[in-house]
């Protein structure tokens, strides 16, 4: 058994099939893969890593199991998935999965083949644990997947927890004791002619105002630490210098997908034509605000642009602004969402979505949307035109556009599992 010193947990003890593969290289390149991304350039202090969040996830499930009442080979393969959860992350975690799933078909969770091969693959097959199964469980498939991947899982209540410790916001405090304690599993309602379906995570009666919390954790954290502006940009900057990095290098996305922070960094600190990106980046010399946009002034064909279709706007704003092509970075967020909302709390008996028993969703809902903007950023000289020519190209409402962000507070929310 291994004994680990825990800044939110305490200690953890990893015994079993996790002890075997804590020392795989797939499992320590962890170590160099910061959980928060770019956020530690708007929070100093968030310089925690995908390794530590993993023994926490690990941690979590083993509680989990335990008050569950799942042991054996069972218990075994969720331990291992909860401990690989997040082997497929690129470098700076989400920052870069956009880019690397439109060149490679596959996002961080998709991790089949990293599972079946080398040390990792012969840790699993040792103990006659399918790789192939594990990474469904990852993936989110198969019978008790839930409880790593799914609305009450126990990776988003670590990622809370920890990102609130290593930031210093206080708004990700969650009960994790009280989850993992009234957590239980369900049969499903079959339909006509259905039979073995697998049971459904919910958290037991009593438990709306637990559910609440989470969902309430994830909203508060969002705008404050997950998407402020300063973060959003310097990701913006990133994905951009690691597209060049693609197209004028031999670099493959596949094995970008495989590098870590530091590899990014090296690889476009040493490209012609990336240096300029990177220097802004290690110089925290940032590209500012030109345009940020609030939801409902923003037309529906930029909301429904593909990548193609948002190059094709910076091209022609960058035209408009007499400014080089490079210095023009479109930035649209995903739709709002809040996949916790769908997450089953028992109410009288019965098993209910939170959305229907929670009236605070909807204020919830309605928050998100206010909060979310679409940004376009420049280097600083070259704001006011590029603002002007974003507004005219995307036609948007130069009047109701912002430019400055004053304060801490971010103002849009985006998926950052």
């Amino acid at each position: 058994m291994i004994t680990v010193k825990d800044t939110v947990h305490d200690h953890i003890e990893i015994d079993g099939v996790a002890a075997a593969l804590i020392d795989t290289p797939a499992v320590q390149r962890l170590r160099h893969v910061k959980q928060l991304g770019t956020v530690q350039l708007v929070y100093p202090s968030a310089n925690h890593t995908r390794f530590e969040h993993s023994l926490g996830v690990y941690h979590l499930a083993s509680r989990a199991l335990d008050h569950l009442g799942i042991g054996g080979k069972r218990a075994e393969r969720i331990e291992a998935a909860a401990m690989l959860h997040d082997v497929g992350h690129g470098p700076f975690s989400h920052n870069l999965e956009s880019l690397t799933h439109r060149r490679t078909g596959k996002y961080h969770d998709d991790v089949g083949e990293l599972l079946a091969t080398d040390a990792v693959g012969e840790v699993l097959r040792d103990r006659d644990l399918d790789p192939d199964r594990i990474a469904g469980i990852v993936a989110g498939e198969g019978r008790y997947a839930g409880l790593v991947s799914g609305e009450l899982d126990v990776d988003r209540m670590d990622y809370l927890v920890r990102d609130a410790y290593h930031t210093g916001v206080p708004y990700g405090t969650v009960d994790t004791e009280r989850f993992v304690r009234e957590l239980t599993f369900v049969e499903r309602e079959s339909g006509a002619g259905e039979s073995g379906s697998d049971p459904e995570l919910v958290l037991d009666e009593g438990n709306v105002q637990t559910a609440e919390s989470l969902l309430l954790a994830r909203a508060l954290m969002n705008p404050v630490v997950y998407t402020h502006h300063v973060a959003r940009i310097s990701k913006a900057m990133l994905r951009r210098a690691a597209s060049e990095l693609l197209d004028a290098t031999a670099t493959t996305a596949a094995e970008l997908r495989r590098m870590d922070d530091h590899d990014l960094l090296a690889a476009i600190r040493d490209c012609r034509e990336t240096a300029e990106l990177s220097r802004r980046y290690d110089e925290r010399d940032l590209y500012k605000l030109a345009v940020w946009a609030e939801y409902d002034d923003v037309p529906e064909r930029v909301h429904e642009a593909d990548h193609a279709t948002e190059t094709a706007f910076e091209r022609e704003i960058a035209e408009e602004a007499g400014v080089a092509r490079e210095h023009v970075i479109l930035d649209v967020p995903p739709e709002p969402s809040m996949r916790e909302s769908t997450a089953r709390v028992t109410v009288s008996g019965e098993v209910r979505r939170l959305e229907r028993q929670s009236p605070l969703v909807s204020a919830l809902r309605t928050a998100q949307r206010n909060q979310w903007r679409l940004g376009v950023y420049a280097p600083e000289p070259a704001t006011d035109r590029v603002g002007r020519a974003a507004a005219d190209v995307l036609g948007l409402d130069p009047d109701g556009l912002v430019t400055e962000v004053r304060g801490a507070m971010p103002t849009t929310l985006d998926e950052f599992e």
